[in-house]
């Protein structure tokens, strides 16, 4: 019966053969993405509804222009100049009908509501800017101002070799300010985050949470229409559940599927596999604001009872290579001179009795019912976890939270251990050592080891002080090895980023940042 339904549902949106449905595994947490951090709901939103300044090329390897035609930096790496195209227009929808095309107010007023606490829209996001937070806008922005409609000027306080990558950021989505005005002249700025108005390729039709996202294309793309007239995010946290309805062509895209998943649509003749090496880390985060993990010593105890090549072998498949550390191998400044800690389950023992608790202690192991790219099998994943740390006298139970409430939570600190990933936007080993290792990332909630340390803090501001690439190189080595010597993260895996599609597909590619670009797929039907 639950097939007939499923299929009743599609049937009717795939009879127009421009109708393009992709298997998503979660819901996004809201439309308003400056508020959140999860890849998911930037699929969701910033993806296919927004545009930012700049956007990262993926293939190239390089900023490209996108709502500014061209950018000029000042010789002392403080002023950044933006021209902005003249003729990109923002969603009509029955509740929005923009007077005008995008111009310099609503960048000044995207950044500003972010960035000023005196902004009337700043205190809109109940929790805050994660992004703009911990990537220390607050402190590095001087001040945004725009001399005419069509130019905008941004002055940092000081140099940021990273800055100009964050503009291609989810967080970094340009939005009317106009939209922003009529909600707030309404009394509703909240729904900004569940009526979205963005520049993007598709505008949002309806949300259905824990069913379906439904999107329309935006016939006045300034890059030209989608190829497909419709678009549906299909939330189906089943990965065998997506493999599935992609056989059906229910969906002509899954996301993240299981490597027996892989496997399997290898084998059919119906389906094709499109991969590439992710820049991404799963972790397990280890909260060192709670005892006794707030201690080096059962924090690297912990790094050596866990047999992570037998957790690789039987929760990734293959499909995965051992991580180290924090960053990708193919990451420039990866210290491929630091080894990680290998499986030693007696010198666990051993560090855990000079710390005290030579009898074991009791903690907590956090994660997501449904897997995904950067947890396969998360159920699996943490009976292992269990497992080698029981051998080593840690009792640690297991917590199952749904994806929404595991994020919340953690950002706010309450887990011990937890299965987590991360994925770079932009290809500079910044984009993980900021988010994951700042101080101000605490306080954002993005640093889920909860570790602020002035010698790790100044090894990251530096790094983003200075726009040469050896010296930048040099002090991220340094950060390397003191997040390995503290034992922050349990290092687990770097994946390949994966996607099932059918085999008349066309036009779709894995982005290793985990990034969607659906405005020239075309789909099957």
């Amino acid at each position: 019966m639950r097939r007939a339904i499923l299929s009743l549902l599609f049937c009717p949106l795939l009879a127009n053969a421009a109708t393009l449905a992709v298997c998503t595994e979660a819901s996004p947490d809201g439309f308003d993405v400056v508020q959140y951090n999860s890849l998911t709901t930037t699929n969701a939103s910033a993806d296919v509804l927004m545009n930012r300044l700049v956007e990262f090329d993926a293939e190239k390897g390089t900023l490209v222009p996108s709502l500014a035609t061209h950018w000029e930096v000042s010789a002392d790496g403080l002023s950044y100049r933006f021209t902005l195209r003249d003729d990109v227009k923002f969603h009509s929808t029955d509740y929005f009908t923009p007077s005008r095309t995008l111009n310099a107010s609503d960048v000044l007023f995207s950044f500003r509501r972010m960035l000023d606490p005196e902004h009337p829209w700043y205190r809109t996001a109940p929790a805050g800017y994660p992004h703009a937070q911990s990537m220390q806008w607050p402190s590095l922005v001087e001040r945004i101002e725009s001399s005419d409609p069509h130019s905008v000027m941004i002055v940092l306080k000081h140099p940021d070799a990273t800055f100009l990558a964050t503009l291609s950021m989810g967080f970094a989505s340009i939005y009317s300010a106009e939209y922003a005005a009529q909600l707030m002249a309404a009394g509703t700025p909240d729904k900004l985050n569940s009526q979205p108005i963005g520049s993007g390729p598709f505008i949002l039709k309806r949300y259905q949470k824990d069913s379906a996202v439904r999107y329309i294309a935006n016939p006045d793309y300034f890059a030209g229409k989608p190829v497909a007239d419709a678009l549906i995010f299909a939330i189906t946290p089943d990965a065998n559940v997506r493999l599935q309805r992609l056989r059906r062509n229910e969906c002509q895209i899954a996301l993240s599927p299981k490597p027996q998943d892989v496997r399997e649509a290898q084998a059919d003749a119906k389906l094709k596999v499109i991969e590439t090496p992710a820049f991404m880390t799963a972790f397990v985060a280890l909260n060192s604001q709670h005892p006794p993990l707030d201690q080096a010593k059962v924090r690297q105890a912990i790094n050596l009872a866990f047999d992570r090549q037998s957790y690789l072998k039987v929760v990734f498949e293959g499909s995965a290579t051992a991580a180290s550390g924090p960053y990708p191998p193919n990451t420039w400044s990866y210290a491929k001179d630091l080894p990680g800690y290998a499986y030693d389950p007696l010198q666990a023992r051993q560090l855990l009795a000079e710390a005290g608790l030579g009898n074991g202690f009791k903690t907590t192991i956090w994660t997501r019912p449904s897997g995904s790219l950067l947890n396969p099998n998360p159920g699996l994943g943490a009976q292992m976890l269990q497992a080698d740390l029981a051998k080593v006298g840690i009792q640690a139970e297991i917590r199952t939270l749904e994806w929404g409430e595991l994020i919340r939570r953690a950002k706010a600190g309450e887990h011990d251990l937890l299965f987590m990933g991360w994925a770079g936007d932009n290809g500079d080993p910044d984009n993980f050592l900021t988010p994951q290792f700042s101080c101000a990332s605490v306080q954002s909630g993005l640093n889920f080891a909860r570790y602020c340390d002035p010698r790790l803090d100044g090894l990251i501001g530096d790094g983003k002080r200075t726009s040469d690439q050896t010296e930048r190189s040099a002090l991220y080595r340094q950060a390397q090895q003191l997040i390995q010597e503290q034992a922050l993260w349990l290092p687990l895996a770097h994946p390949t980023a994966s996607a099932l599609v059918r085999a008349d597909v066309e036009g779709y590619r894995v982005s290793p940042f985990g990034r969607q670009d659906f405005a020239n797929v075309k789909g099957g039907r």
